[in-house]
């Protein structure tokens, strides 16, 4: 498949017509309904709540059915590696070899649920500000591209095209302010015919604008040169092709998460030069700005590993004992496997290295904009302090 990757450097989104062959749609439907149908029944089991009773968007997550997967849904996993998703998202992210990071579909609630709210797919005390992503994406490209892939037609997502590099206009805020619920005027609406796919960048500002009762299977997930699988005991259960594919993804996530380590435990030695070269395997070929948003990124790492190093992290509040041990690897969040790498005293260290990049990005009085997730808080949502810069921070070690 054909894509334009200046469109989708430029507007931050594109889309592409029978992502998944025509020919092949009927089957991807059933593999993805016999999967709904376990999962289903998983739901109503559970004593906490019937997910697909009750939820707006009812989920699924392939990479926590892998009990599920077997001949009869073996496709559902195999259409990530086709060409049309796999190699486009090659081609658009300019790797070699992206691999798939999520795999989920997204299916029509039971009764209406109506719109969803307008948001960027992040939370700055947990991630970046959003300079920091535009900085990186303006001077290296993404790290990470997002899908949406309709198994029947769907016109639910709105994007605002070019958000994914600027932060909201005035019109926007004071629109978003009054009802985030709504349409911009500056959005895109995109309508994709079943087996079309939109490809899309983080952070763009998007929005789920019906959920109701229509419906809606849409698969949903990512690809980068980031990714972890805690469980592929589903690979029998493939094509050799596919197994091949997933060990190699495989391997590569243990070199990615070694080379992780790299950097943080040469920030841990106090070693400049060290820690520069590991971020550039880390992230090969990427600029100042781009190694300043890995930074970013480690701080909060670092943050996330002093955490679960911490005898009271049964004190901690909710929100921080999952996010320390959530994964996200392609913003170098990997939970409680990195966290087992380091003691507890070079725990408290390694935070004590990241913490002035965590204080500078904090302000004294609480934060706010529209259109992010979460809620008021000191982090900045949309700036990068002018001052920061992965030298101030390597000469604050000596300091």
């Amino acid at each position: 498949m054909r894509v334009n990757r200046d469109q989708f450097l430029e507007e931050g989104y594109v889309i592409l017509r029978h992502c998944i062959p025509p020919e092949m749609l009927d089957d991807v439907r059933t593999a993805y309904e016999k999967m709904v149908e376990r999962q289903r029944a998983i739901w109503a089991r559970d004593p906490a709540g019937d997910v697909w009773e009750t939820a707006p968007q009812p989920r699924l997550h392939l990479q926590t059915m892998q009990d599920q997967i077997d001949a009869e849904t073996a496709l559902s996993v195999e259409i990530w590696l086709h060409e049309n998703l796999q190699g486009a998202s090659s081609e658009l992210l300019g790797l070699e070899d992206a691999a798939v990071t999520e795999m989920m579909m997204m299916c029509s609630p039971v009764r209406d649920h109506g719109p969803a709210k307008w948001h960027r797919d992040f939370y700055p005390p947990y991630c970046a500000p959003l300079q920091g992503y535009a900085d990186d994406i303006l001077e290296n490209g993404p790290r990470y591209v997002q899908w949406n892939i309709p198994l029947y037609d769907d016109d639910v997502l709105w994007v605002v095209p070019k958000s994914h590099i600027r932060r909201n206009a005035e019109e926007e805020n004071r629109q978003l302010t009054k009802n985030n619920r709504a349409p911009l005027t500056s959005g895109v609406q995109t309508h994709l015919n079943a087996g079309d796919g939109v490809a899309y960048i983080l952070p763009i500002l998007h929005w789920g604008s019906n959920y109701s009762t229509k419906l809606r299977r849409t698969i949903h997930g990512g690809f980068s040169d980031f990714t972890h699988y805690p469980n592929l005991s589903y690979l029998e259960h493939l094509s050799p092709a596919a197994q091949t594919t997933f060990t190699r993804w495989d391997q590569h996530s243990q070199q990615k998460l070694d080379q992780t380590e790299a950097v943080l435990r040469a920030a841990l030695q106090k070693d400049g030069a060290a820690y520069c070269a590991a971020l550039d395997v880390l992230h090969p070929g990427r600029g100042a700005k781009g190694q300043l948003q890995s930074t970013l990124l480690l701080s909060k790492a670092a943050r996330r590993i002093h955490h679960l190093k911490r005898p009271d992290f049964a004190a901690l509040p909710a929100q921080d004992q999952r996010y320390a041990t959530s994964m996200h690897p392609m913003t170098l969040q990997w939970g409680q496997l990195i966290a087992d790498r380091f003691s507890a005293a070079e725990a408290a260290a390694l935070w004590a290295r990241f913490k002035p990049v965590d204080d500078a990005l904090q302000a004294p009085e609480l934060q706010w904009t529209p259109g992010f997730q979460g809620e008021d808080t000191h982090y900045y949502f949309n700036d990068v302090p002018a001052d920061l810069s992965v030298e101030r921070f390597i000469a604050g070690w000596h300091a």
